[in-house]
């Protein structure tokens, strides 16, 4: 009896996996780009940062490592670095889940709302953190206005600290945390709200109890997503904080070393631990959100 393949599977006759070659040859280009804008650049700076030295010569040796967590200040830059990107980035997603809520089923100018809202994805870092320090300066309009209506007599310092970087990051990156919570509310099925009604539920039970646990994987994703863009964080802790002070942050601690102390193996290896760090923060609340998710579906096919 002839075998038949199982073409759904990909395997060809005897369970020997069948290579689509037309499909191989059409993702090579694709394959080449990532392996040398990526894969290689990687490898890289794997290799830079065993090294030692501005030539980077001499064998593998893990003495930029040992030096940066030998130092205290500059172990410091991590939890820094925390208490910036972790504050904005929880706030950028707590607000953008009930603005979200409220905007999928439609508002007056949500077109314009929208617009506005994401306009200062178009402006750029540089440009956000040049508006912050002229409209939250000591002479900004913002302290003009709480002087003119007598609620401070001395100008309020939102620049040149950690509150000014929390607003600068904020006005950068609510806009992709707001629209990509839009899009994943709105494609919630409007029938899942209506049974919750028709079963009893109020608007904030179902809320809660429904659309707020279908809406957790679309959460994870642009908490990760805003996370690792604020960590990342270098022009905004510059211009609007205070590079050498409470606002140090990682970023800052490699590029001083790669850049000003003309030690790239240095610059590199804290570069390579900011990244690990960011992948480590990820895979959590990856990991967080496929056992959430598991035990809401186990509770629901129980009908709890």
């Amino acid at each position: 009896m002839a075998t038949v393949p199982d073409t759904r599977r990909g395997l060809g006759p005897g369970g020997r996996i069948r290579v689509d070659r037309g499909a191989l040859l059409l993702s090579l280009p694709a394959l080449i780009c990532v392996g040398v804008l990526f894969v290689f650049p990687f490898l890289f700076g794997i290799d830079l940062s065993l090294r030692t030295g501005a030539r980077a010569a001499g064998p593998w040796t893990l003495a930029n490592y040992t030096q940066f967590f030998g130092d205290p200040d500059q172990v410091n830059t991590i939890w820094t670095t925390f208490r910036v990107a972790l504050p904005v980035t929880i706030f950028s997603v707590a607000l953008s889940v009930p603005l979200a809520y409220v905007m999928r089923h439609g508002v007056k100018y949500e077109r314009l709302i929208t617009s506005l809202l994401i306009l200062p994805i178009t402006l750029g870092t540089v440009m956000v953190a040049q508006a912050v320090l002229n409209y939250f300066g000591p002479v900004g309009w913002v302290n003009q206005v709480l002087q003119a209506l007598d609620l401070v007599h001395e100008p309020v310092r939102f620049t040149h600290n950690w509150l000014g970087v929390e607003i600068a990051l904020f006005l950068n990156g609510f806009p992709l945390v707001f629209v990509m919570i839009l899009g994943y509310m709105s494609g919630i099925d409007p029938e899942l709200e209506r049974a919750s009604r028709m079963l009893g539920a109020g608007p904030g039970q179902t809320f809660w109890r429904v659309l707020l646990p279908v809406t957790l994987p679309g959460l994870a994703i642009a908490f990760c997503l805003s996370f690792v863009a604020n960590f990342g964080v270098f022009p905004s802790a510059t211009l609007v904080g205070e590079p050498e002070g409470p606002t140090r942050v990682i970023a800052i601690a490699a590029y001083d070393a790669a850049f000003v102390q003309y030690n790239p193996p240095q610059g590199t290896a804290i570069a390579l631990l900011m990244g690990v760090i960011e992948l480590a923060v990820v895979g959590v609340v990856l990991w967080l959100r496929a056992r959430t998710t598991r035990t809401a579906t186990i509770r629901g096919g129980k009908g709890a």
